[in-house]
């Protein structure tokens, strides 16, 4: 049986300092397997987004123990910790994050031309085509829609061709139309690239896309 893309065991975190000091996580499991789709559903504050920084190794446990790919990120360095998230991981977020000043291409490829790859180029045009921008390379973010700035990010998530993907609140800055189109498309594209699908949201009708649905409430994971 291959290794899960996500494992931790009791995770957890705490946030805060002093009186202000706040239990974020309490004792959170989760597995998730090469290939498969995960929905973590839970209302804002829950400890999705929490969730998702310690999977990524952006936030250090407190407690438990945490592995992405095989590897337990918690004795990991920062540099170690970047490589791994480089070369396993596409994270795509309700802000989209791209970079105003380079084009829809340049946005796509210039991550792959720093991680070194030889067709960052070809390869970043076939990632906007495949999302439906083949038309668009040249437009910067601010000359596309918000629908086409998200589609812009997946393709950046998916070009490195990552074992496992997180999208968090993915359509949370969309309208409901554009925002099951970007739900289709994220499906489609990790289902293309064989990679796991972890999504973060609070919309019952996205996380029932997913094949397992976890609910998120007060710092607590259950099926």
């Amino acid at each position: 049986m291959s290794q899960p893309l996500i494992d931790l065991r009791d995770i957890r975190l705490t946030l805060g300092t002093g009186d202000v000091r706040t239990e974020i996580l309490k004792g959170v499991s989760l597995r998730l397997d090469p290939g498969e789709s995960v929905a973590v559903l839970g209302p804002s504050g829950s400890g999705k987004s929490s969730l998702m920084a310690v999977i990524a190794g952006l936030e250090r446990a407190d407690d438990g123990r945490a592995r992405l790919a095989g590897q337990d990120i918690g004795g990991l360095g920062e540099d170690d910790l970047a490589r791994l998230r480089g070369r396993s991981l596409g994270i795509i977020l309700q802000a989209f994050h791209l970079l105003p000043t380079m084009t829809a291409l340049e946005n796509v490829a210039v991550p792959l031309e720093l991680a070194g790859a030889a067709d960052a180029r070809p390869r970043a045009r076939a990632e906007l085509d495949a999302v439906g921008l083949g038309h668009r390379l040249t437009h910067y973010p601010a000359q596309l829609s918000g629908g086409e700035q998200q589609r812009v990010a997946i393709a950046r998530a998916t070009a490195p061709r990552p074992q496992l993907l997180l999208a968090d609140e993915p359509t949370g800055n969309l309208d409901s139309a554009t925002g099951a189109g970007i739900i289709d498309l994220l499906f489609e594209r990790a289902g293309a690239a064989e990679a796991g699908l972890l999504v973060i949201t609070h919309d019952p009708a996205v996380a029932a896309r997913a094949q397992r649905t976890m609910h998120m409430n007060d710092g607590r994971l259950t099926a």
